[in-house]
């Protein structure tokens, strides 16, 4: 009896000391600092083509207008908690002001300048944003936004950032790798590794979902939902209907897809199986990205992918590209290539 009670609580304390790993071990930025950039530049261009017609979508008479918006936010008790300070705006010089203000501050993220305060500019702009659109939003939105709710968390600029390269600038790189508490120095640290585990659970909930969502679906069943995705002229932007004479083509991508994406919160922790995993992810994303027409919600999803990617492997395998690029430009301009060499080495 005794040993059985000492086995379920040696069982218990392992599962702590598991759980304790899982979320408490420091972890290196530069993960994150990679989904940073890519997130960063992906929230700049998606705000950015509001540009393109901004007083039509949220302008005094827009499409759907302030107050329309805002109505439609409400619940059964006429309470909105869809906040955004874009329903306030109504003049088109103080809406432009504020439109450029945002981009500035999506610019200023994805450079990692000042980046405790612009993350969380970014995603408070990111929500007002989603809020105010209501009836123009994607799921490339909603992408975005989570993506900025993990950058607050960690130290998404602990790496390749403005903010790094600004405090250790003036400083001997052996004083600089010997202080491992100054701010912004590529130190691992427990808040780092949350945001990324947090961006990994939200990860494998949305696949998740989706692979349920989808096996309740009869074309996902019989194999013909990739078919009626290639025969809608809205989505065509490569002409795939020649896959009609390949019907086990179809039904094979059908099948193979809606099982990834079932089963990717269970495949991408294994060492094992992880990298297959996350190829398939590249794979199926790029898909859509290139013959379905949705390149931003293809690459959003590959930037939250990278989320399973090893800091230490984001960091060499960067390291070496920036060697490699060295090595090149030094065979060309090996002046350019000596003062390239400081300027990557004072931000490692």
């Amino acid at each position: 009896m005794n040993s059985g009670i000492q086995s379920i609580a040696n069982w218990f304390r392992e599962v702590a000391r598991g759980w304790d790993r899982f979320w408490f071990t420091p972890a290196l930025p530069h993960t994150l600092a990679l989904v940073r950039i890519c997130g960063g530049a992906m929230l700049l261009y998606t705000h950015a083509v509001w540009s393109l017609n901004l007083n039509a979508f949220l302008g005094r008479d827009a499409w759907v207008d302030a107050r329309t918006a805002w109505l439609l936010n409400q619940d059964n008790q006429g309470h909105n908690y869809a906040w955004s300070y874009l329903y306030y705006i109504d003049s088109p010089a103080l809406l432009w002001t504020a439109h450029i203000a945002a981009l500035i501050v999506f610019a200023l993220l994805m450079l990692g300048l000042f980046t405790r305060v612009t993350s969380v500019l970014a995603w408070v702009i990111t929500i007002a944003y989603c809020n105010r659109l209501t009836g123009t939003l994607f799921g490339l939105d909603q992408i975005n936004a989570f993506i900025a709710t993990y950058l607050i968390v960690g130290d998404s600029g602990g790496a390749w950032s403005l903010d790094r390269w600004l405090a250790q600038r003036g400083k001997p790189l052996a004083q600089r790798n010997a202080r491992e508490g100054v701010p912004y120095s590529a130190a691992p640290t427990i808040r780092t590794n949350i945001a990324i585990r947090l961006l990994q659970v939200h990860m494998c909930v949305i696949y998740l979902f989706g692979g349920i969502a989808k096996m309740r679906g009869e074309t996902w069943w019989d194999g013909s939902a990739l078919w009626y995705a290639f025969a809608q002229l809205e989505y065509q932007s490569i002409d795939m209907t020649w896959t009609a004479q390949h019907r086990w083509l179809l039904g094979l991508f059908t099948h193979v897809t809606v099982f990834w994406e079932t089963f990717y919160c269970f495949l991408v922790w294994p060492k094992l199986t992880r990298p297959l995993c996350l190829a398939m992810a590249v794979g199926v994303h790029l898909g859509i990205a290139i013959f379905l027409g949705m390149k931003t919600f293809g690459l959003a999803m590959i930037i939250g992918n990278l989320a399973f990617v090893y800091p230490e492997t984001v960091r060499d395998s960067v390291a070496w590209l920036s060697g490699l690029s060295r090595v090149l430009l030094r065979k060309t301009h090996p002046q350019v290539a000596s003062r390239g060499s400081l300027a990557v080495a004072a931000t490692r």
